[in-house]
């Protein structure tokens, strides 16, 4: 360890399970994690390891909690995070919409007969392709992201004898005290048309000029992980200004308001999670007064949750095959996956919380690193944790809070498979998305 760098403190309980990090299922039986009703042990025998279990009723009982939350706006999943044909037809069943990134995201979708007009189709360098799947689906929305995009949509449109609902992406300048990967409403990055340089403002100008398509609203998305609705104030008193200077302007008063999402979950034990009915109250308290000011009529409000729904309710499971002291410092211990199933720690310096899954301990606490087996010193999967002094290699370790952006972000460095994702409820787990085998790997290769 650095000399500046102060080593955390232990956890007064190694095996406590923190309800704000695991799914809400989760507990001990027989001194092994359980998750559904399941026991963690039955998962790795059954399935192997690396494992992602989601828990069907976390997830779901979210989706609930936004619906009722935001009763009266529009609540879409951001399908980013992680989508797969089984989270969709929850999606379908609690009512929620669906964003969706790509057309790959979209055929997910549209393979389960998701309702094509619950879809809003995001991206900031839509193909032809993927513009003219989504005006063939009938998709609700389109958020366009550049002028490029505007007069490629407006031909298609046209062309295909369609009037898609669209909204303008803007950049309003707000800082989302963030990550700089993942703050996206500043004006030096790839997304959106910039408010301040008047880009947003010339876009509306050029969309209500065509008659294939329909500007109904503005869009704006600032950041993840953001666990306050400051940011989303400042956002909307400045897409204030641009309804009003397209009232102004062109005489058309939009009638939606697209706040987007990036709420966050706690990930570590000092972690805050907004709670969901604090931030529906908030962003509607917000929205009203800011139209107020403007003398404006209130737009429909849609959100953008991804993280906040699938994301506590997931969990990796890792089998332990290397224990390995490095004396004076910490223990490094060795996994059987890294960041070919979790590369956010890599690439964004994430926090996790993991424990010994597959029985309890009262072992002195060590200082541990959980690293994965790829051919890199960066493939740490939990940098600063504390783990049980008698950890040997066959324990299973369970790391919380990783439903969001892990399976999503996976790849196949090293030959490493992609590992299944089992869902469980009620005492029974089944698969949603198999995991790869080393044919798969090698189909496709001449």
């Amino acid at each position: 360890m650095l000399p500046h760098e102060r080593p955390p403190l232990p956890p007064a309980d190694l095996n406590r399970i923190n309800p704000a990090i695991w799914p809400r299922t989760s507990g001990r039986a027989d001194g092994a994690l359980t998750i559904g009703g399941v026991d963690v042990r039955d998962l790795a025998r059954d399935h192997g390891t690396p494992l992602f279990v989601l828990d069907e009723h976390d997830v779901r009982s979210r989706m609930r909690d936004y619906a009722t939350a935001f009763a009266g706006s529009d609540v879409h999943y951001a399908g980013k995070a992680f989508l797969c044909k089984e989270v969709v037809r929850w999606l379908a069943e609690e009512g929620l919409g669906l964003d969706v990134a790509s057309g790959g995201e979209l055929a997910v979708a549209l393979s389960v007969g998701f309702p094509p007009e619950r879809v809003t189709m995001h991206g900031n360098n839509k193909s032809v392709a993927e513009l003219t799947r989504a005006l063939e689906a009938g998709v609700g929305h389109i958020v366009v992201d550049s002028f490029e995009e505007i007069a490629r949509l407006g031909f298609l449109a046209d062309k295909h004898g369609k009037r898609p609902k669209v909204m303008i992406r803007v950049t309003t300048g707000v800082e989302a005290h963030t990550h700089e990967f993942i703050a996206t409403a500043h004006d030096d990055q790839k997304f959106g048309l910039s408010l301040g340089s008047g880009a947003a403002a010339e876009a509306a100008h050029r969309i209500l000029e065509m008659p294939s398509l329909e500007l109904v609203g503005l869009h704006s998305h600032i950041g993840s992980q953001i666990v306050d609705t400051a940011g989303f104030e400042v956002a909307a008193r400045r897409l204030a200004t641009l309804l009003v200077q397209i009232k102004d302007q062109h005489g058309v008063v939009l009638p939606e308001l697209d706040l987007g999402g990036g709420y966050g979950i706690a990930y570590v034990d000092d972690d805050e999670a907004p709670d969901i009915k604090r931030i529906a109250d908030g962003l509607s308290e917000i929205v009203t007064k800011v139209c107020a000011d403007a003398g404006l009529p209130v737009p429909r409000l849609t959100v953008e949750p991804g993280r906040t729904i699938v994301g506590p309710g997931g969990v990796t499971l890792y089998e332990v095959g290397t224990v390995k002291d490095v004396e004076g410092l910490r223990t490094y211990v060795s996994v059987d996956g890294g960041m070919s199933d979790n590369v956010r720690t890599a690439l964004y310096g994430a926090e996790y919380t993991t424990v010994l899954a597959s029985r309890d301990s009262q072992a002195e606490p060590m200082l541990s690193r959980v690293v994965g087996k790829h051919c890199e010193s960066g493939d740490i999967i939990v940098r600063d944790c504390f783990l049980p002094a008698d950890l040997a290699p066959g324990d299973l370790l369970a790391v919380g809070a990783t439903g969001a952006y892990c399976r999503s972000l996976a790849s196949n460095y090293n030959y490493l498979p992609r590992p299944a994702v089992v869902a469980v409820r009620d005492g029974q787990a089944r698969v949603i998305v198999r995991g790869e085998t080393e044919d798969d790997l090698l189909r496709g290769q001449l």
